[in-house]
């Protein structure tokens, strides 16, 4: 019986295996890549708009800080869209005929909200909370960016999941004083710029990120404890007055530590803030309770 393949076939075999598997590698990793990319994660994409607001004009040119527009960002889980109102406050006496802002004036004639594009849009599935980041030092800069630098804005971070659990894993890295969470120029410690923080005792009702003090000044420069708190001693009574009080015992002053170092000041936080650590979230009563 006359042989049907030629001994060629064998390699021919081979190659269209080793071409196969280089073919599946190389789709497994450009579909990787594109889930990564900006075409769908949106990063640094610039939505239109029906107005084009400029965060860089109102907030680094007129200094507007980010609560007066995002009112609930400190005490809802979504920060808040501003209402005509907000921007009529201003536009009512300034730019009152420019063209720009027709849409801001028809939507305060007809009381039809402003229909904006959302630009950080997580998936349904995913809850996300404003105000326990906001309220456990987390900055506006360190997921939107340097939005006073933004005449347009735009995504500065993937939000994909791997990137939230990257902070997850160490949140020490991002936090800073709750003091600093709008300041969106703020540095981490170094040796040349130090930080110093107190803790104060647990209060009942008052969040744990307003019990840490933090100052960018020596907190200690050779005053007394009483001037180093910031606390007034009280008046020492009349010499032989009758009946007079005996001075309140003054509290003791907070004591500051140094921080030259993220890491350092990130830990110090991390304890203080009460952030659960991720060998404390593997837990299933997280969730399930």
């Amino acid at each position: 019986m006359p042989q049907i393949f030629d001994r060629s076939s064998n390699a021919l075999a081979r190659m269209s295996l080793v071409l196969t598997g280089l073919i599946v590698i190389a789709l497994g990793v450009t579909l990787d890549q594109l889930q990564r990319s900006p075409w769908v994660t949106r990063q640094g994409q610039r939505p239109d708009q029906p107005v084009p607001f400029s965060h860089e004009h109102h907030v680094q040119g007129l200094g507007l800080q980010c609560q007066y527009c995002h009112t609930t960002v400190e005490k809802s889980s979504y920060a808040g869209i501003p209402p005509t109102r907000t921007c009529m406050n201003c536009h009512a006496q300034i730019w009152t005929d420019a063209q720009l802002l027709e849409p801001v004036r028809n939507s305060w004639y007809t009381r039809e909200s402003i229909v904006w594009t959302k630009v950080h849009d997580l998936p349904d599935y995913v809850y996300f909370n404003h105000e326990i980041h906001v309220n456990k030092g987390i900055g506006c800069e360190t997921c939107h960016g340097r939005v006073d630098e933004m005449p347009l804005m735009y995504e500065q971070n993937t939000l994909q999941m791997e990137w939230c659990l990257n902070c997850h894993r160490n949140p020490a890295k991002n936090l800073r004083p709750t003091s600093e969470i709008y300041n969106m120029v703020w540095e981490e410690p170094a040796p040349d710029r130090p930080v110093w923080c107190a803790a104060t005792p647990d209060q009942m009702g008052v969040p744990t990120g307003q019990q840490v003090s933090c100052t960018i000044r020596n907190p200690n420069p050779g005053g007394s404890s009483a001037e180093m708190a910031g606390l007034e001693l009280p008046a020492s009574p009349a010499h032989g007055q009758a009946g007079a009080a005996p001075p309140a015992p003054v509290p003791s002053p907070p004591k500051y530590q140094e921080f030259t170092s993220q890491d350092q000041l990130g830990h110090f936080l991390l304890v203080h803030y009460k952030i659960r650590t991720p060998k404390d979230l593997t837990s299933c009563e997280v969730c399930h309770r």
